[in-house]
């Protein structure tokens, strides 16, 4: 059971604060030009395997 007289006061903080940074968006670039490499790379596979 936790003793009110010896509790530490919560800390609120915003989202940014928590993560101690911001969010660029690096991975959804790197995962679009993945995908979009792959989509490429199936096609040509594809077309050469005809």
């Amino acid at each position: 059971m936790v003793d009110p007289r010896h509790s530490e006061p919560s800390v609120v903080e915003t989202t940014t604060e928590a993560r101690a940074g911001s969010t660029p968006g690096v991975t959804r670039n790197v995962l679009t030009i993945g995908l979009l490499l792959v989509i490429i790379i199936f096609a040509v596979i594809f077309l050469i395997g005809r």
